[in-house]
């Protein structure tokens, strides 16, 4: 496993981390929960992403029992805060009441007296961010969080953010969450080699990415839209903006390149979003420790300039 630093802050992380999202806790039981977080670990990855509403709460509750019997100080516990945990004008949200509130919960949901990173979910416009970064200061002076960073925001609101924390010297974002796949290009209407990156590398805060693999149309399971394979997202239901007719064609073509690279499809998609430097890690979500080994796999492959340009459609 290869580690890089978490923007310009002195935490390393894994390029590789593992997520809570549908799975842990979720789709994914508990005890094969508890052993995907372990087998990480011992794969390497230091970085595991929740979120308070992933599963209501079952995501954390799950990593909270797996590291009781791994090393805390090895480990980079990530979770994020908006998401409604109950009925009431306090139940979600960026206020400052909420944040602290739903920092606690976390707590002992997580079981442990800190978290390294914690994350706005998406940006809240129903509240000023200074009172939401204001809430930030207070749990970083009690030692609750140690790091903080936002998920879903544009460089605007990262700009108005790293503003505040400027003035008021509350603590500065070192992270963000965007969506990055090979099927994309761009996220929130910015363009990422224009400008979503270009402004995180300026400003020190390092990408976290979510969706590598595209809901999974990226490993290449999806032969056509009208059969999905057994265990897929698809398959339960989910609908994925990645599942269409011309991914499904574009996926085929990409195919033949890892073939060609000598790369699975996976080992590919991940070598090319991790080819960013403003990239710190891409997050993975497995339902089962085949799927998360395959793409483990992926960590250190480097893609030659013939391949890059073979998928930007240049050969």
């Amino acid at each position: 496993m290869q580690y890089r630093s978490l923007g310009n802050s002195g935490l390393k992380v894994s390029e590789l981390s593992l997520g809570g999202w549908l799975t842990l806790g979720g789709s994914v039981n508990e005890k094969t929960s508890i052993n995907l977080i372990k087998t990480a670990f011992h794969h390497g990855v230091n970085l595991f992403d929740m979120a308070d509403v992933y599963s209501a709460g079952q995501s954390e509750i799950m990593l909270g029992k797996a590291a009781k019997d791994l090393p805390r100080d090895q480990m980079v516990i990530a979770t994020k805060v908006y998401g409604r945990m109950h009925p009431g004008p306090f139940g979600s949200g960026l206020s400052k009441k909420h944040i602290i509130q739903a920092c606690e919960a976390s707590l002992v949901r997580l079981q442990t007296d800190y978290i390294d990173l914690y994350q706005f979910h998406v940006y809240d416009d129903s509240v000023p961010l200074e009172e939401s970064l204001e809430a930030l200061a207070v749990l970083f002076a009690q030692g609750k969080i140690l790091y903080a960073g936002c998920s879903n925001f544009s460089t605007a609101h990262m700009q108005e953010a790293l503003n505040i924390a400027s003035a008021k010297t509350f603590p500065r974002f070192i992270s963000n969450q965007p969506k990055y796949n090979l099927l994309i290009d761009t996220f929130l209407e910015e363009d990422f080699n224009e400008v979503l990156f270009p402004f995180c590398g300026k400003n020190g805060i390092g990408n976290i990415v979510f969706s590598p693999l595209a809901h999974g149309v990226l490993t290449g399971k999806y032969k056509s839209l009208k059969s999905s394979p057994k265990g897929s997202r698809a398959a339960g239901k989910f609908e994925s903006v990645h599942l269409t007719q011309d991914n499904i064609k574009e996926v085929k073509r990409l195919k033949s390149i890892a073939d060609e690279a000598g790369l699975s499809l996976v080992q590919l998609s991940f070598a090319w979003i991790l080819r960013k430097k403003e990239v710190s890690s891409a997050i993975i979500g497995a339902s089962s420790v085949e799927q998360l080994e395959s793409n483990l796999s992926a960590s250190g492959i480097e893609l030659d300039e013939e391949t890059l340009l073979a998928i930007d459609g240049k050969l």
